[in-house]
């Protein structure tokens, strides 16, 4: 039995990738505009509200998550292959983790922990 692949076939399996990208788009389009025009009505109706973003507390949570995922990835390669180059896809993101949580300790300390709209 021969297994042979239609031009048909490989047209199909070209442009399925295609259409997902495509209607990713219109959805991500779709969501920015609502968000807009909702922000736009708080606006107008004077209930909106300013976000509160924590620089301190991205860097503590970005900065533990990486560490830790940098970790387990780190020692999955060591295992796996040795001192090889797929052991940087758990050094990068443990060198990222570390200074991510060196920046939280630096601002901690600067006494800027308490605020919440850097």
């Amino acid at each position: 039995m021969s297994q042979t692949v239609t031009p048909a076939a490989q047209i199909i399996i070209s442009v399925i990738p295609i259409v997902g990208i495509v209607m990713g788009a219109v959805v991500v389009f779709f969501y920015l505009l609502w968000h807009h025009k909702q922000i736009m009505k708080q606006l107008e109706t004077g209930v909106y509200r300013r976000p509160s973003f924590s620089v301190p507390m991205f860097c503590l949570l970005a900065g533990a998550l990486l560490t830790g995922v940098g970790i387990v990835l780190s020692l999955l390669f060591l295992c796996v292959d040795g001192w090889s180059y797929p052991l940087l896809g758990g050094l990068i993101p443990l060198s990222l983790g570390i200074s991510l949580l060196f920046v939280y300790s630096k601002l901690n300390r600067a006494g800027r922990h308490d605020s919440s709209t850097d």
